[in-house]
């Protein structure tokens, strides 16, 4: 009988840790899950917007305290640094975001494995139609992202140093163009702050110009994959050196070794009259010069009626990590930045972004955001088209525009370079 009883008792003991353990591994994938009363979370966010950092973090300020279960840790990769290969370095290491930044296009095909649907999210019925576009699959017609904003870019023009040269109508063709350099030049003024120490500047946003002025430039960039059309002989990318040109003779000392702070300082300083960059800069130059009085002007590379026009995009998108083990409170986040009266005066007012909703109005924008909103109202716009490109086409292609500006190379190479990279990399 005491066998049989120091055994019922061993059973019950045995029982009893299993019990115990099952029910402390049930807490452990709780906490993990979700942010249940006294469970704090934390997001690991991953973003490359620096023009919104010190916004971004003062606006997670106010997530948190509106949610005080969840934690938003904000790591910012940009401007001068390679976003793309940062973030195929944390997937690499490990150490996976949970909220993170995909540019659509080609760029949700090689994502897509690692992103979540979002097409049921409360604010998806908002989205602007271009603001879809980018992250929706066309296999499935499912959407995998949220639109960070509308942006748009050209050359930004200082109104009052074209008109201390005597120019009174802001140029829109490439022929009023170089005759607008040539009035700074004669009255001593730089006409161009160029950037071309950085790839995206001109690899990415300058030479886009030459693919998204073609007649129908979705149609060309697939002859370019299928073999039907050729980059070398292509009237609109002949064009394109007059543009470079006259970026490079009317411009600082120095380009090849002016990045993206410098060209902004330069610009914001009022040490050159024009600027290839987007609204994003708007802070930027605010905080340099309050008082700037500026606008934008197209990136034309012809004398034709439709040059003046701006390229107007979706910069990037916000996404889900699908192997995220916080799904419910990611979403969250991305759900109050967009429909919380908090999340859209950041938006509008700090960020000073172009919504891509049409739950947000379009309030608070300066001179540049007002500029972007007021070509895209009229159709003036042309699309951003390097997400179609393949990857790492915009650095090859950076790397050979600087060997012209160096001198280093003709334009005819140029064109060479650019048809045989493309046909490398597709």
């Amino acid at each position: 009988m005491k066998r049989i009883v120091l055994l019922l008792l061993s059973l019950s003991l045995v029982v009893g840790i299993f019990a115990g353990c099952s029910s402390n591994n049930t807490t452990g994938n709780s906490n993990n899950n979700n942010s249940g009363d006294g469970d704090v979370v934390t997001l690991n966010l991953f973003q490359f917007k620096v023009e919104i950092a010190d916004q971004m973090a003062a606006m997670i300020k106010e997530f948190e305290a509106e949610h005080p279960n969840i934690k938003v840790k904000l790591e910012t990769v940009g401007g001068g640094a390679d976003y793309s290969a940062a973030l195929k370095a944390k997937f690499a290491s490990g150490e996976q975001p949970d909220i993170f930044n995909n540019g659509g296009f080609k760029e949700l095909e090689l994502w897509k494995e690692h992103l979540t649907d979002l097409s049921d999210e409360p604010w998806a019925e908002h989205v602007l139609p271009i603001g879809k576009v980018p992250m929706t699959d066309p296999d499935d017609g499912k959407l995998y992202g949220m639109p960070v904003n509308l942006e748009g870019y050209g050359f930004i023009y200082n109104k009052d140093l074209l008109e201390e040269a005597g120019i009174t109508d802001p140029p829109k063709t490439i022929s009023e163009l170089k005759a607008a350099a040539e009035k700074l030049d004669a009255a001593g003024i730089t006409s161009f702050s160029a950037g071309y120490a950085e790839w995206w500047v001109i690899g990415q946003h300058l030479l886009n110009l030459a693919f998204a002025q073609q007649d129908d430039p979705e149609a060309f960039i697939a002859g370019l994959y299928d073999g039907s059309e050729k980059i070398a002989g292509n009237k609109t990318f002949k064009e394109f050196q007059s543009v470079l040109d006259t970026e490079i003779n009317f411009g600082n000392a120095n380009p090849l070794t002016t990045d993206y702070n410098t060209q902004v300082t330069q610009f914001a300083s009022g040490n050159t009259a024009m600027l290839q960059q987007g609204n994003w800069v708007e802070n930027m130059i605010y905080e340099i010069n309050p008082d700037m009085n500026m606008g934008f002007l197209p990136i034309p590379v012809n004398d034709d009626a439709d040059a003046d026009r701006l390229p107007v995009g979706v910069p990037n998108n916000w996404a889900i990590n699908n192997k995220t083990k916080h799904m419910e409170e990611a979403k969250t986040f991305l759900n109050w930045m967009v429909s919380s009266d908090t999340g859209k005066r950041f938006i509008t007012e700090e960020f000073a972004f172009i919504p891509a909703f049409d739950n947000i109005d379009p309030e608070g924008l300066g001179d540049l955001g007002q500029s972007i909103l007021e070509y895209s109202t009229q159709e003036k716009t042309v699309p951003w088209t390097w997400f179609m490109w393949p990857d790492g086409a915009n650095k090859e292609n950076a790397a050979t525009i600087q060997e012209y500006a160096a001198g280093r190379i003709d334009y005819e190479t140029v064109l060479e370079r650019f048809q045989t990279t493309w046909d490398n990399l597709k």
